[in-house]
């Protein structure tokens, strides 16, 4: 094999565009170095239900084994199921086929290794990189054997462990798959439920002809929307591609940004368990700290991205932790996130407590109004985070460095970070109890931003 540069190395995984990008060379020499990297035995590997994912799936195989590694194919799924499978199977790693809510001309491969830790840019992943991208190919003294492992039942057993389900009355709820992979999940899930689902864009499909699977972006959410105004549904759900997030509706089609769910999550989970650990990331804080702390929990904060989480996570034997993104992360889930159980635990939460989704977050939404998650591509990521800091730090009460800058001016705070995964930077404001404060903050923050060009 001849040397070559890989351009679609990111900062947690591998995303990158079809065939120019990510194609059955690259994806075999990626299987190849990840068993090398992990000295693998067994490697679980599953994919999504995009075109390419087939064939990106067999090449990734042909790699392992080459390398001397059992392939475990648990088939098509979600990537909590690797998770899942890599753990109770007692794999080594896994590799999950999947581009999330990326274009359908997309695809990627997310790693972990043994226990489902995770690998990333500063875990292994750039190892990986390192040895894909060279000549040598690692061959094993006897080739590895591919087989396929249903993890299925397991798996949906899983999930329900997570809720009472003699406690779950009937609800009306539209769930929105995005055509992605979360349909048949929730096939499985609903024989074993109370629940009417209205299925909005159910069947998977890879051309995604209604849209990215990306229910962070406003008009795709249209679709569950409408559809809970027609059915008087009690709430909706929608998914992104590979269903490790999870974003809520509530009975009137309000979308309820993730800050406030990590909120009602950590709530729902600590009356039973006070004491215990919350990890929640640096961009919007106060209703989480809030929360926790009235319900006798630990509110630990962490850097953004799911191997920040998780490795805080480990190390504070956090029982939950909580992303704004929609990421949701559980200790009795391997420490990992996902984006059924979720779901689950509010229902239950309504069911028990015989209440809307809009009453139990109009409160939070009140005293903590936000400005959502903003975007804005600049030139370059740190002069706009200094150009920033130098502008406020003067009057800043506090200043918080951990993820980008976060400043708190007492009624209000803000942070601003560059992603890890897009060429952008990204705005959060927040207040206390006072929205028009918080629009006039965000309105300056943009304006400062817009002199950068």
């Amino acid at each position: 094999m001849q040397s070559i540069s890989i351009d679609c190395f990111k900062a947690y995984d591998v995303r990158g565009r079809i065939p120019d990008e990510l194609n059955e060379d690259v994806a075999y020499r990626i299987g190849n170095a990840t068993a090398k990297y992990l000295d693998a035995k067994s490697i679980v590997l599953c994919r999504d239900i995009r075109h390419s994912s087939d064939e990106l799936s067999a090449a990734v195989a042909r790699g392992l084994m080459d390398a001397g590694c059992d392939v475990l194919d648990i088939g098509i799924g979600g990537t909590e199921m690797v998770y899942f499978g890599t753990s109770v199977l007692g794999a080594d790693g896994c590799i999950m086929v999947t581009a999330s809510h990326n274009p359908a001309d997309y695809n990627g491969l997310k790693m972990v290794r043994s226990e489902s830790r995770p690998i990333s840019g500063d875990t292994g992943l750039e190892d990986i990189r390192k040895i894909a991208e060279s000549d040598e190919r690692h061959i094993g003294e006897a080739r590895g054997e591919q087989r396929n492992v249903d993890v299925t039942d397991d798996y949906i057993n899983k999930l329900l462990s997570f809720v009472d389900t003699a406690a779950l009355t009937p609800l009306r709820i539209v769930v929105n798959a995005g055509n992605g992979a979360a349909g048949p999940t929730l096939d499985l899930l609903e024989k074993r439920l109370p629940f009417e689902f209205i299925k909005v864009h159910h069947e998977p499909d890879g051309d995604f002809p209604n849209g990215i699977p990306n229910p962070m972006i406003i008009e795709n959410r249209a679709s569950t929307i409408d559809a809970i105004r027609e059915k008087g549904a009690d709430l909706g759900i929608a998914w992104d591609g590979d269903f490790d997030r999870c974003f809520f509706f509530d009975e009137n089609g309000r979308f309820i940004e993730g800050y406030y769910i990590v909120g009602l999550l950590a709530q729902s989970i600590l009356a039973a368990r006070d004491g215990e650990a919350v990890i929640f990331d640096p961009r919007l804080v106060w209703n989480t700290i809030e929360v926790v702390e009235a319900n006798g929990g630990r509110a630990v904060q962490s850097k953004s991205g799911h191997s920040f989480i998780k490795e805080v996570m480990r190390a504070e034997d956090a029982i939950y932790g909580g992303e704004m993104s929609a990421h949701h992360y559980f200790r009795d889930f391997y420490y990992s996130d996902s984006g059924m159980i979720p779901w689950l635990l509010v229902t239950q939460l309504l069911c028990e407590s015989k209440k809307s989704l809009s009453s139990h977050v109009d409160a939070c939404m009140r005293d903590f109004p936000t400005s959502g998650e903003i975007n804005r591509e600049v030139p370059d990521a740190a002069a706009a985070i200094r150009h920033i800091s130098d502008h406020y730090e003067g009057g800043a009460e506090s200043v918080d460095r951990m993820d980008g800058v976060g400043m708190s001016f007492g009624d209000w705070r803000f942070n601003l970070r560059a992603s890890n995964t897009e060429p952008v930077i990204r705005l959060n404001v927040e207040s206390r109890g006072d929205e028009q404060l918080m629009a006039d903050k965000r309105d300056e923050l943009l304006a400062l931003l817009d002199e950068l060009g």
